[in-house]
């Protein structure tokens, strides 16, 4: 009983003080309700694949991994994503944000694919952290509604 106390009292620090952390200057974005839906919806499938990734990645599958990247997150995927549609709703900065995020994903499709001919697990996790940086920089930056 007490453990459990404890690691609720932990849980439950822990939550605080993340939220004590983020910037309580973020930027607001105000999109159409539609667009911010179709938005939130593309960033829940970002997540998804670089857990998708990180899969193929464990299981030693580098070309599924590269496929993934390139086709949800990259360059390639940007048709998909509407992207053109919403960039004017967004401030520029966020779109410089997500241009180097879909940019990191086509280079990390790249690296993922030399990974599999030599072997260098470590450049294509370094890669991948590439992107979730960007994710990172524009989540503290900007929030929308």
């Amino acid at each position: 009983m007490r453990f459990t106390r404890v690691l609720i009292s932990g849980l439950l620090a822990c939550f605080v003080s993340a939220h004590a952390n983020e910037p309580a200057d973020r930027v607001l974005v105000v999109l159409p309700d539609a667009m911010r839906e179709h938005m939130l919806s593309n960033m829940r499938d970002h997540l998804k694949a670089i857990s998708e990734i990180q899969t193929a990645l464990g299981t030693g599958d580098f070309q599924r991994a590269a496929d993934i990247a390139e086709q949800r997150i990259g360059l390639s995927s940007l048709g998909a994503h509407g992207a053109a549609h919403m960039a004017p709703f967004m401030p520029k900065e966020m779109q410089d944000i997500g241009s180097r995020m879909h940019s990191s994903a086509s280079q990390f499709a790249l690296v993922a694919q030399e990974a599999g001919a030599d072997g260098n697990v470590q450049r294509a996790i370094g890669s991948l952290s590439a992107i979730t940086n960007q994710c990172v920089a524009c989540h503290a930056a900007f929030r929308v509604r």
